[in-house]
């Protein structure tokens, strides 16, 4: 039995050094596999970094059309504000228009609704008095010379409604016209004659009306 101590212990201490070591190969190898890993990690980690930092042609030509996207839609969007901004001024200037156009309109409509009272024969018109006593020279009123004012006076109103329908109808001068175009702005008595029997000759438009009788005609 003392005889076999010795070997019992050798064996043993054959035993422990076998799975020692075995436990020591099976560290090693685990380590070498976990700094296997770690630089397998590394390696990663650095590409995907570089992949993060620099961009492939293709994600480059993107971010550039991206960017040219968003200045066109700015673009746009301040064009559209300053079309708007255009249409509200140009509203504003058609209502100033419109409202322009009304009032003319009612100054229209006012004259043509006035009738136009022609003096009766022998009663004179203070302006008509005026310009005969400038044209011939004269103060006395005679009744010749009353009804020689009263027709002036006529003519004028004659030649006021060939005014007034030239505009209205936009007729140009030389467009000829009749007692019945002018009635209406002439009213309800309708075209004038003259107190001394005279014939009116209305004329052409851009031509002043005219009596035959001397002496009844406006001034030029």
């Amino acid at each position: 039995m003392k005889a076999l101590l010795p070997w019992l212990c050798v064996v043993g201490l054959v035993l422990g050094l076998g799975w020692g070591y075995s436990a020591s190969q099976k560290k090693d190898a685990e380590l070498a596999a976990l700094r296997e890993e770690n630089q397998q990690l590394q390696q990663l980690r650095a590409e995907l970094e570089a992949t993060n930092n620099v961009s492939t042609p293709e994600q480059s030509d993107e971010l550039v059309r991206l960017r040219k996207d968003n200045e066109d839609l700015l673009r746009l969007r301040n064009e559209v504000g300053q079309l708007r901004k255009e249409k509200q001024q140009l509203a504003a200037q058609v209502q100033t228009a419109q409202a322009q156009a009304q009032g003319a309109q009612a100054q229209v409509q006012a004259q043509r609704s006035t009738p136009a009272q022609a003096p009766a024969p022998g009663q004179l018109d203070p302006a008509a008095q005026a310009a005969f006593n400038a044209r011939y020279g004269v103060t006395a009123q005679t009744p010749e010379q009353q009804q020689a004012v009263a027709c002036i006076n006529n003519l004028r109103q004659i030649d006021g409604a060939k005014q007034i329908w030239a505009s209205e109808k936009q007729k140009p001068p030389g467009a000829l016209l009749t007692a019945a175009d002018l009635a209406p702005y002439l009213g309800p008595n309708g075209l004038p004659t003259c107190p001394a029997g005279g014939v009116y000759t209305l004329n052409p438009v851009g031509l002043a009306p005219i009596c035959n009788i001397p002496g009844h005609a406006l001034p030029k």
